[in-house]
């Protein structure tokens, strides 16, 4: 990439990131609480007077759920085909499954079987998750519960509840995730079943 091409993916960063976060009905305070950088960092990257760095690209990046390329380079016009762009945080590759900006956002998520017992860190964040377990056991911490998801099981949750994801077991785990701002969840439309006899 030209220099001059640089500048300009990271002056328009700034407002790439502004625009994420009222999408999301954040404010700089929630973002500052979620991610640990400071309120006066977050609105002088916004405003562009920060250059932004990796260090504090991946957490945004990770509480918008967005990719850092979409950070820095907005996604081609034109092409219907979602351009997938696996990132990966913390040992878990996250692939964006759709580019619409705004309303639900679909991911996939595979993370590699647990060497040893993993002690949850719980966070928790602004939003509503819906997930679907393709293959291996998942363990999730919500609250006090301590579950395990298995392939074909789902589970949805207000965000803003304490949680964690990690695999059950030595296999790794791949799911997929509907997420979405606080009050928009994932609506699953099936025909009622047909009353038995005797029901």
């Amino acid at each position: 990439m030209a220099t001059t091409d640089l500048e300009a993916a990271l002056t328009a960063v700034g407002p790439r990131l502004r625009q994420l976060r009222e999408q999301r009905g954040l404010t700089l305070t929630e973002v500052a609480l979620s991610t640990g950088v400071a309120v006066s960092t977050l609105s002088r990257l916004e405003s562009g007077g920060r250059r932004p760095t990796l260090e504090l690209l991946l957490p945004l990046a990770e509480i918008y759920r967005v990719t850092l390329d979409e950070l820095v380079d907005a996604p081609p016009t034109g092409d219907p085909r979602v351009n997938l762009r696996p990132v990966t945080v913390h040992g878990m590759t996250m692939v964006p499954l759709s580019s619409r900006p705004g309303g639900i956002q679909a991911y996939k998520f595979v993370i590699p079987g647990r060497t040893s017992r993993q002690q949850p860190s719980l966070k928790t964040h602004e939003g509503y998750d819906w997930i679907y377990v393709l293959t291996g056991n998942l363990r999730l911490v919500l609250a006090d519960h301590d579950l395990v998801l298995r392939a074909g099981e789902a589970a949805e949750f207000d965000t803003r509840t304490p949680h964690w994801f990690g695999a059950a077991d030595e296999q790794p785990v791949e799911y997929l995730s509907l997420f979405g701002k606080q009050g928009e969840k994932a609506h699953v439309r099936a025909r009622p079943r047909a009353a038995a006899v005797g029901d």
